[in-house]
């Protein structure tokens, strides 16, 4: 989805329909451009500590290639996606979307807790003042300081009934799955304002690795094994009655494509089969839970040929699943024309469009 128009010469040779972008990123430039939604108290605090701001995601190194497409990496070293201008001549106005969804993913986990809290309030405020307001086809995710339940459920209820929000972003990184006790705080505040639970690549918290077994050596063992944490906490949600619990949640998972998603999901529910026994709420096949509750994004696609592709979405077993996204600014080369030749001609307007407006709620 980032190789913009695949050969085609615009987008509408390509698909002439309504767009939908759910997963756009959006960068905060740097600590001071936040400055203006802090307490003073923050900004003394810093000040004497010599504190600049939080470490870096490493999920996507800044130099590496597949972090931005090169025609999208501004110049003078301004860091991709962090201004409203460069969204709108890249996705939004080349795309001709009727809406794009922004998830920011500035680390706001590495400090004091009372700091991440303020942090996420702070970049809610300034996604709502600095993107949202100023452009009506932009929607955003809450960022929230996921270390603490009880402060992710009350940033959820502060701004949740702000127009602009239709999602609550956590990091696929997190110190428990998101289906335990622990979470249910914050799934009960979700729903209580009607807002998706968006499961997204990476995590700002250090304290986690990527990987079920430590640290990896090597960036490429990082962005590989982090597939096996968004299973982990799908299995987490759906294993341990989250959806039961709370029997309107919607879950999206983003940027991790979906190819993956027919073979595991044909093995949960065989091994469903043999150990109901031991979570008697879940009393369908776990796949059809899925199928009902949850959304994935189409970017990164990692589907191979169209012939392969079209056994892998008629194995979903759903026209509803898929969700069209550019993943603005990385670098996939994914290739939308083959997602579009691969998808029967009634799903097209559902990935590219229709189903994300319903399960957010668009107009």
């Amino acid at each position: 989805m980032s190789a913009l128009l695949a050969g085609a010469g615009t987008r509408h040779e390509l698909w002439a329909g309504p767009v939908i972008d759910v997963d756009v990123h959006a960068v905060v430039p740097a600590t001071e451009a936040l400055f203006p939604y802090l307490p003073p108290v923050w900004h003394e605090h810093m000040r004497e500590r010599g504190w600049d701001g939080p470490s870096s995601d490493h999920t996507y190194p800044p130099h590496l290639g597949g972090s931005c497409r090169e025609e999208w990496r501004p110049p003078g070293g301004r860091p991709p996606a962090s201004d409203l201008s460069l969204v709108q001549e890249h996705v939004l106005d080349a795309w001709d979307v009727d809406f794009a969804i922004l998830n920011c993913h500035y680390p706001i986990d590495d400090g004091h807790p009372d700091l991440s809290a303020a942090l996420a309030r702070a970049v809610n405020d300034w996604l709502a003042a600095e993107w949202l307001a100023c452009d009506p086809r932009l929607r955003a995710s809450i960022v929230l300081p996921i270390r603490h339940p009880q402060a992710m459920a009350e940033e959820i209820d502060r701004v949740g009934a702000h127009p602009g929000f239709v999602q609550a972003l956590l990091p696929v990184r997190s110190g428990s799955a998101y289906g335990s006790r622990f979470y249910h705080p914050v799934l009960e505040a979700i729903v209580r304002n009607d807002l998706v639970l968006g499961v997204h690549w990476g995590g700002s918290n250090d304290r986690q690795p990527p990987t079920p077994s430590g640290w990896p050596s090597w960036y490429v063992e990082e962005y590989v094994a982090e597939e096996q944490l968004f299973i982990a906490q799908l299995l987490s949600l759906v294993s341990e009655g989250a959806f039961q619990a709370f029997p309107t949640l919607r879950v999206s998972i983003l940027e991790c494509g979906f190819a993956w998603l027919p073979g595991w999901g044909w093995r949960l529910n065989k091994e469903w089969k043999g150990l109901r026994r031991e979570v008697p709420w879940l009393n369908r096949p776990p796949f059809d839970v899925i199928r009902e509750h949850v959304r994935l994004s189409a970017a990164p696609l990692d589907a191979g040929p169209v012939d392969e592709l079209r056994r892998i979405i008629r194995w979903l077993g759903s026209h509803e699943l898929i969700l069209f996204a550019t993943d603005y600014p990385h670098d996939h080369d994914d290739r939308l024309s083959t997602l579009l030749e691969a998808a029967p001609e009634p799903m097209r307007a559902e990935l590219m469009a229709e189903s994300a407006r319903r399960w957010y709620r668009l107009p």
